[in-house]
């Protein structure tokens, strides 16, 4: 059964603020500010050695624009910089000094980089699963409050659909040999796909216009919540409000570790890395990859607790809702009852939903569905089986009338009563989505 959610609301920003305020974040160590600025002041003096390549004015243009707004895109910003960062770490990438240890420096920053790496993949590691917890997180709390039948299998599905897709498409890109910078472009195109769904689906748009009419019964309440979910001044921006600006600066400072160790690793020859300049990177690494995985802890928390609509508590006296898009009948003993359905294309899904009324005597009724082709030949699709209750659909691969069967043919005294819902969902094609 979905959650109720007679008498809800969805969060107001008012209501959040009041919530974080209960979730203050520690601040940052002023190393953060100090370290970052350093690197910037080295990464300047090297500069002054050779003039900018395209790449690295690329990066050095980065590193002068403000940090993404939104949280998010601050997150995969750190994600690909630490990528980056661990590139350039791999030995095939050291310059070439560093690879023959000419002296005993080079030896001993040599063997210190693997511990920036042990580092800066942990972090990495942490990252990806936050990503990943949360995403799945605010899916399955959203599909909480959806009608548990059909209409929530499809969407699961097409949800799962769209990350094989969009998984295929990142391996396609590695595979022919897409830069770093090319993948995490990317995946932030999917995300923001994934933003486009999550509201396409409070407006059934989209790639769910074809399931406009079968949302009927889920909760207005939810869809007004996911689609203001991401409004640039709705209540998510409370939150980047309290902690965007700690994120930010660990964005920057990430962003000043990887211009350092790319600008310095191109002038090596001309200007090798000093013990002293190695430090001040090491001690920037130790500093953003602990405050880091500091802040995801407390970011984790603070959304693992966060209210999407508020309590019925809150909001006043609930009364159960009445979802009267299902059907009802008595099937007499030792009779069928059947639904037949039109289906125009090939990829269209057959679901159904049924259970026995309750007071009926003998508690399981058989089931089966059937293809009748033009010639009037019968296929079977679902073998025949009894049930207490079922819930289930398939994507057909031929266009015509299908059968649905409820058999109390076996039945000698006793009717059965039926409550079931039946639907033909045309084919949900997923459009490509541009990128705001």
């Amino acid at each position: 059964m979905a959650s109720s959610t007679e008498g809800l609301v969805p969060i107001t920003r008012a209501y959040l603020a009041r919530y974080y305020d209960k979730y203050p974040f520690p601040p940052l160590s002023d190393d953060v500010s100090r370290l970052s600025a350093l690197l910037r002041s080295m990464s300047e003096d090297l500069l002054k050695e050779s003039a900018a390549t395209p790449s690295e004015s690329i990066l050095l243009h980065e590193a002068d624009s403000p940090p993404p707004h939104k949280t998010d895109e601050n997150l995969w910003k750190n994600r690909e910089h630490i990528e980056e960062i661990l590139f350039l770490l791999d030995k095939c990438q050291w310059p070439k000094l560093l690879k023959q240890h000419s002296t005993a420096e080079d030896s001993e920053i040599a063997a210190a980089l693997g511990d920036l790496q042990v580092q800066l993949k942990n972090t990495l590691r942490m990252l990806e699963s936050f990503q990943s917890k949360n995403a799945d997180s605010v899916f399955n709390t959203v599909m909480t409050y959806m009608p548990q039948d059909f209409r929530g299998t499809l969407i699961r599905q097409q949800r799962e659909r769209s990350e094989r897709n969009r998984q295929a498409e990142v391996d396609a890109l590695v595979s022919s040999g897409g830069s770093i910078r090319e993948q995490y472009a990317l995946l932030w195109r999917h995300q923001m796909g994934r933003r486009r769904q999550l509201a396409q689906l409070g407006s059934a748009t989209g790639v769910y216009k074809t399931l406009v009419k079968y949302l009927v019964g889920v909760p207005q309440v939810l869809l007004d919540f996911i689609r203001q979910i991401n409004d640039d001044q709705g209540p998510m921006d409370e939150q980047r409000q309290r902690y965007g600006p700690s994120l930010y600066s660990l964005t920057n400072m990430v962003l000043s570790i990887r211009l350092f160790l790319l600008l310095s690793w191109r002038r090596f020859e001309a200007r090798k890395l000093q013990k002293d300049d190695f430090a001040i990177l090491e001690q920037a690494v130790n500093v953003y990859t602990s405050e880091f995985v500091r802040f995801l802890k407390f970011i984790g928390e603070v959304f693992a607790n966060s209210p999407f609509l508020i309590s019925a508590e809150v909001a006043g006296a609930a009364e159960t809702r009445k979802n009267d898009d299902y059907k009802e009948t008595i099937i007499p003993a030792g009779k069928t009852y059947e639904v037949s359905l039109s289906v125009e294309s090939v990829n269209s899904y057959i679901a159904w939903d049924f259970s026995l009324v309750q007071g009926t005597i003998s508690m399981d009724i058989g089931f089966t569905v059937e293809y009748i082709s033009s010639s009037g030949e019968t296929r079977l699709i679902l073998p025949y089986r009894r049930y207490e209750s079922d819930q289930g659909n398939f994507s057909t691969c031929l266009a015509g009338r299908y059968k649905l069967i409820w058999d109390n043919s076996y039945s000698t005294f006793f009717k059965k009563g039926l409550r079931y819902k039946v639907d033909v969902v045309p084919p949900v094609v997923e459009t490509s989505l541009p990128v705001a």
